[in-house]
């Protein structure tokens, strides 16, 4: 996992790691995965290099992941003709229902 150069003093591995540059990918943006963090993921038995920026992990932690964000559509619902947003694009010639119809139309099936 790190770049590092290991020197053998007085009987003891000493490793040095460099300070690596990662893509995200999520965004897509450079970022530095310094010499501090690769210690501390060793430390902590973690083998795998991170694959987020700092940024694009608080979002996922918080639930706001970047890849995840999704797209919505403005609809009229084809049983009461409220508009309403869904979260997938709409296939021509196929209802489109609001919330309240797809779950009436759910539990009678």
């Amino acid at each position: 996992m790190p770049v590092s150069s290991t020197d053998v003093r007085e009987g003891a591995a000493v490793t040095t790691y460099l300070d690596r540059t990662l893509v995200c990918r999520d965004c897509g943006i450079e970022f530095t995965f310094t010499a501090g963090e690769q210690e501390f993921y060793q430390t902590k038995g973690l083998l795998n290099e991170p694959g987020r920026c700092p940024e694009c992990r608080a979002l996922r932690r918080e639930g706001r992941s970047v890849a995840r964000a999704r797209t919505m559509h403005q609809v009229v619902c084809a049983v009461c003709g409220t508009t309403t947003e869904v979260p997938f694009l709409p296939t021509q010639g196929r209802p489109v229902y609001c919330q309240d119809c797809f779950q009436q139309i759910r539990t009678r099936a």
